[in-house]
């Protein structure tokens, strides 16, 4: 399904189709004489949760005038539709007093939605008004101040609407250009890496690091490619070692993780590494990362010492490394983010020499 149509205030409301509703009785459509707010979320959204709060509190507080809230989630990276609505229906438990629809797509909806009005961003709401038009597009947190003005009919035809709406699309605008461009850049890597021509996916992971030189997806799948795939060390480790010294210069625990996993993965084979550089750069690492831990809470920390832990067993101590991962396993009451509790008594286990 494509749409090449610009969506903005005034438009006609695309069709609204999900993929399912994991709150509230399923709307087909939006009904004339309603008006409805859009928002547009996810469960891994920092800001996302606030947004929800404010939208229960205007639903129960317009209730009564027309205003009906749907929350759809379409921006999960879950590998199946099920695990989504898995995540879905945890997220959601969060907010008990949860007085609205929500639902959940796999790519409708930012096709008919976030993609024709240059939304990128989430949260992002859309409201469209009793006659079925788009009143408002932007973030939830805006709604306090313009949906009494849209309920009453002043605002879709105001002069603030009209430059909220020209200041919208001039922010927003070069940022979904941009986004079309990785996008086509993924693309055109996710293509190239399934038959495994890495020629060209390394054409297209340069193109993307250029796009946007600090996009850590882009940067982990250039090293990847570089180490793993065509077994450049020439090129690969400087690369690496630049994310090292960001990491550690940072303090970015996702850029240390992204450097970890590069380094010492159990599931990659080293047999092509250099060792004294890959040892040399695992060290100034896995002491950064460890020094860290000490602030971490419990989970996060149990993954800081798995990561160490592979380098210690990797570099040949295998007691500390042991040492590590049992460190790891005694705060742990249940089976932590991701199967992190399985992972680490798999991996204790395969260092001790046990089932």
């Amino acid at each position: 399904m494509e749409s090449n149509k610009i969506l903005s205030m005034e438009s006609r409301a695309p069709a609204l189709i999900v993929r399912d509703w994991v709150r509230g009785e399923a709307l087909a459509s939006f009904q004339p004489g309603k008006v409805y707010i859009l928002e547009f979320c996810g469960t891994s959204c920092d800001s996302c949760d606030e947004a929800m709060l404010k939208l229960i509190e205007l639903q129960e507080t317009y209730k009564d005038r027309g205003v009906e809230v749907v929350a759809v989630v379409a921006h999960e990276g879950a590998a199946s539709a099920d695990e989504a609505r898995a995540y879905l229906e945890a997220w959601s438990a969060q907010f008990p007093e949860l007085n609205f629809r929500v639902a959940f797509d796999t790519g409708a909806m930012d096709t008919l939605w976030m993609e024709p009005s240059f939304s990128v961003e989430i949260p992002q709401a859309f409201v469209i008004d009793r006659d079925g038009y788009i009143a408002f597009i932007g973030h939830p947190h805006d709604l306090h101040e313009v949906l009494p003005k849209i309920l009453d009919g002043t605002w879709r035809t105001s002069a603030q609407a009209q430059a909220a709406e020209r200041e919208r699309i001039a922010e927003d605008e070069p940022k979904a250009r941009e986004e079309a461009l990785k996008k086509q850049v993924k693309a055109k890597f996710a293509a190239a890496e399934k038959i495994e021509d890495w020629k060209t996916a390394l054409a297209a992971i340069e193109e993307g690091v250029a796009l946007d030189p600090d996009n850590l997806l882009f940067r982990e799948a250039h090293v990847h490619l570089l180490l793993h795939k065509m077994h450049d060390m020439q090129t690969g480790l400087p690369l690496l070692r630049q994310l090292v010294r960001e990491g550690i210069n940072t303090n970015y625990e996702m850029m240390l993780t992204v450097a970890s996993y590069q380094l010492f993965n159990p599931a990659y084979d080293y047999s092509q590494f250099p060792s004294v550089e890959r040892f040399a750069i695992g060290k100034e690492l896995s002491e950064h990362i460890l020094a860290e831990a000490r602030l971490q809470d419990d989970d996060d920390r149990a993954h800081s010492y798995l990561m160490v832990a592979w380098y210690y067993h990797a570099s040949g101590n295998k007691e500390r490394a042991v040492e590590l991962l049992e460190l790891a396993l005694q705060p742990l009451d249940g089976p932590g983010p991701d199967g992190l509790k399985d992972d680490l008594l798999q991996t204790l286990a395969d260092y001790k020499g046990e089932k």
